[in-house]
């Protein structure tokens, strides 16, 4: 893994929330267990687990 992958940032839309982590598409040998992030409140989360960065795009969405 490079520097630039480790410091990738995942870029969600509204429509994915709730954001858990891991994703749908991580490879088995790279899982850990399943957390919910909290992007909706400041537009931006990581994961406790691995470190992965995640921002929200666009506005919060409003309930």
């Amino acid at each position: 893994m490079t520097t630039e992958a480790a410091n990738a940032v995942t870029e969600v839309d509204a429509d994915e929330l709730p954001l858990s982590c891991p994703g749908p598409h991580t490879p088995l040998w790279n899982m850990h267990p399943k957390v919910f992030l909290d992007v909706a409140t400041t537009g931006e989360a990581k994961c406790p687990y691995c470190g992965a960065e995640y921002r929200l795009k666009g506005p919060a969405p409003t309930h």
